[in-house]
């Protein structure tokens, strides 16, 4: 063969800002404005929730119970939301193919690795205020110290009203804070691992170091705050016990680069695929086959839990959708999920050339070059993840091909070095074809990470691609 049709044999990642046509660079940089927007309004799972409900509201979306409770049929066309327990959203975009034929799902966590407080989290200790913490999910615990932080959670007061409070984003609002040991009296934490560098039960929150007027009362700092609490929101503290408070980094998403070509943002693991679902899903109409956008909870800890993807959750909306379009049995219930294909929506290790001793060239990621498809994620010989059927996987190619999107593949980094997981072996349980597919990200896990507006454009495309034509 000539050189020029070797060349065609072999496959070759280019960046998508070479590929992309001119006036699609103005939409792209239309769409990161809206992603850095939502990610301000949507720092935990709860906030994310409400703004995607919010979303599909103003796109004609109803909600499901309402639906039940009417009787509404449901036919081709249709659009409904199921909420659970305010962490967890599906939408349906109900397709002319009965569903006992399949979905097409594209499926995301919402829920970052973060800082939670303790029950009993207030105290007072040498002229301080402070917060007793409990990190979430896979931290490195000494980028939490010396940033300035902010409180996100809902409180339920006695008799089961809720407020929600946030401290630290608005411009005015004061900050939070984790104090770090000073260099100069170091000597000792410096010689230790860097895992045990900062330890977990001292990533305690400074919230207020001035006392009551009172000087005889005990504790005049923490009863100074639990003052201001219960002044502005109502909340004393027992009220901590039922309450969910998030410490997150305070601040706002930004644009990383003189050519601002990335995003610096708290959580893009991983509502920037929970993102990108939601925008493409927002813009299916009456497609072939049910479109179904899904974000759930509790990923970064296992997925466990009554609003984690080891839930009930989804199967029960399925079947509650199917009875409304008056398609329901078990037997057609269990053909459904077998026979739906999923994109399991989420982020993967971009390279990084700092550190590229943990990633192996040939079969990682690379930003600005699209989308990622990972067969398999896993950790040291592929311990608890899917790994995508061939099938699928060329499938999948065709049709990514088919519709001019610029994907990639990319592993989580090499073989010994460690891994990790996502919700696509939980929907697999079901039969149904499913594989990751999702943005890179540098610095994954930290406070702020940072990625590509080009990735996150094209992965928009790819899961719009995906719904209207699986």
């Amino acid at each position: 063969m000539e050189n020029n049709k070797l060349e065609t044999l072999t496959k070759k990642y280019e960046y998508v800002w070479d590929k992309i046509r001119e006036n699609e660079v103005k939409e792209m940089m239309d769409f990161a404005e809206r992603y850095k927007d939502f990610m301000n309004k949507a720092k935990t799972e709860r906030e994310a929730t409400a703004e995607i409900v919010r979303m599909a509201k103003e796109k004609g979306f109803i909600d499901l119970n309402d639906a039940i409770a009417q009787n509404k049929k449901l036919s081709a066309g249709d659009k409904v939301f199921a909420v659970n327990k305010e962490k967890a959203v599906a939408l349906f975009v109900i397709g002319a193919t009965p569903m006992e034929k399949g979905m097409n799902i594209v499926g995301s966590h919402i829920d970052s690795p973060r800082i939670d407080l303790k029950p009993n989290a207030l105290y007072e200790d040498e002229g301080f205020a402070l917060l007793e913490t409990h990190y979430y999910g896979g931290i490195k615990k000494y980028q939490w110290v010396t940033i300035p932080l902010a409180l996100h959670g809902v409180v339920v007061k006695k008799g089961g009203e809720k407020v929600n409070i946030v401290i630290g984003e608005d411009e005015n609002d004061p900050v939070l804070y984790i104090t770090d040991l000073l260099i100069h009296l170091s000597a000792d934490q410096m010689e230790k691992k860097l895992a045990k560098g900062i330890e977990g039960e001292d990533l305690n929150v400074l919230i207020g170091s001035r006392p009551i007027e009172d000087k005889e009362a005990k504790g005049r700092i923490k009863l100074n705050i639990l003052r201001i609490l219960n002044e502005r929101y109502g909340i004393d503290e027992e009220d901590f016990v039922t309450a969910e408070f998030e410490i997150v980094p305070a601040g706002r998403a930004r644009d990383v680069g003189l050519d601002r070509s990335m995003v610096m943002a708290y959580g893009h693991d991983d509502r920037v695929c929970a993102y990108t679902s939601l925008e493409a899903i927002l813009e299916i109409e009456k497609p072939e086959k049910t479109c179904v956008a899904l974000f759930v909870d509790k990923e970064e800890i296992g997925s466990n839990g009554a609003t984690g993807m080891h839930s009930r959750f989804f199967e029960n909306v399925v079947a509650e959708v199917m009875e409304l379009m008056g398609e329901y049995s078990e037997l057609k219930l269990r053909r459904c999920l077998a026979n739906s294909k999923m994109l399991s929506s989420d982020v993967t290790a971009a390279f990084d050339p700092i550190y590229p001793s943990v990633l192996e060239r040939k079969n990682t990621a690379y930003m600005g070059k699209g989308i990622v498809i990972t067969k398999y994620t896993g950790s040291r010989g592929k311990y608890s993840c899917n790994d995508a059927n061939a099938e699928f996987l060329g499938y999948l190619r065709d049709l990514f091909n088919k519709h001019n999107i610029i994907w990639q593949t990319g592993e989580l980094g090499k073989v010994d070095q460690g891994g990790g997981g996502t919700i696509a072996y939980i929907l697999a349980e079901y039969g149904m074809e499913v594989v990751d597919c999702g943005v890179a990200l540098l610095s994954m896990h930290a406070p702020w990470e940072i990625a590509s507006k080009a990735d996150i454009y094209e992965t928009y495309k790819a899961y719009k691609v995906f719904l209207q034509y699986a």
